[in-house]
């Protein structure tokens, strides 16, 4: 395991947060897996499958890199004997929120997964009663993010309609304290227009990728107002 970026806080309204510029989500996340045995959390997607088979689905970067990845997710569309994704990767039905599979795991990787759940706390526990000094991956959307202020503006918001929780880099940094981790970093993540994009064509598509390009300029100049966070953290 690299080492962690821990930014300790006061929570005074003004203080000044040290956060690194945004990256590629799922890029950054498969990279962390490479050569490892991954157990990857609600990794099915049922409402984006559209990302199977591309750059952007997140289970199958993970598959392409490590040793060996078992997904679990609780989609009535899984069968009861799972799914095969590739030679050393597979997905099975069960509960993501309080896993029961062998812990003979490295890594631990929840995708857009925490805010769909009713406690994130329960979850982490879960977590580290199966799987003590493991490493744990998160990534979650930012509450603070500049692409959903953006909607606002023309009376919008960007939410899946299972949401239902909602973060920020402080909030994020919260948990990790409550829950006691040893080491943990919060990284951005930046905004992409992945879903819009590979469901357009013509004058859509593109006015998606000008959006995109624009809103990845603040996010680099802001990086408190990225699309979404990666949390590390170690068990």
């Amino acid at each position: 395991m690299d080492a962690f970026t821990t930014n300790p806080l006061s929570y005074e309204p003004l203080e000044r947060l040290r956060v690194r510029g945004p990256v590629d989500r799922v890029t950054f996340i498969a990279d962390k897996c490479r050569g490892k045995r991954v157990l990857d959390i609600g990794c099915f997607d049922e409402t984006a499958l559209v990302k199977r088979d591309t750059k952007h689905y997140l289970h199958g970067r993970i598959s392409a890199v490590a040793d060996q990845v078992l997904g679990i997710d609780r989609s009535e569309k899984i069968p009861s004997d799972g799914i095969q994704t590739g030679p050393n990767s597979r997905i099975v039905r069960g509960n993501g929120v309080n896993p029961e599979v062998p812990n003979d795991v490295d890594v631990i990787v929840a995708g857009e997964f925490i805010e769909h759940i009713e406690s994130p706390l329960e979850f982490f526990r879960n977590l580290r009663k199966h799987y003590p000094g493991k490493e744990m991956i998160i990534s979650t959307p930012n509450g603070s993010s500049f692409a959903n202020t953006l909607l606002g503006v023309f009376r919008r918001e960007a939410q899946h309609p299972d949401h239902l929780q909602i973060f920020t880099f402080k909030i994020l940094n919260t948990l990790c304290v409550r829950m006691g981790f040893p080491e943990w970093e919060i990284i951005p993540y930046r905004f992409q227009a992945s879903e819009m994009t590979l469901n357009s064509r013509g004058a859509k598509r593109a006015a998606a990728l000008v959006v995109q390009e624009f809103v990845g300029v603040v996010e680099r100049l802001c990086p408190l107002l990225s699309c979404g966070y990666i949390v590390r953290a170690k068990l």
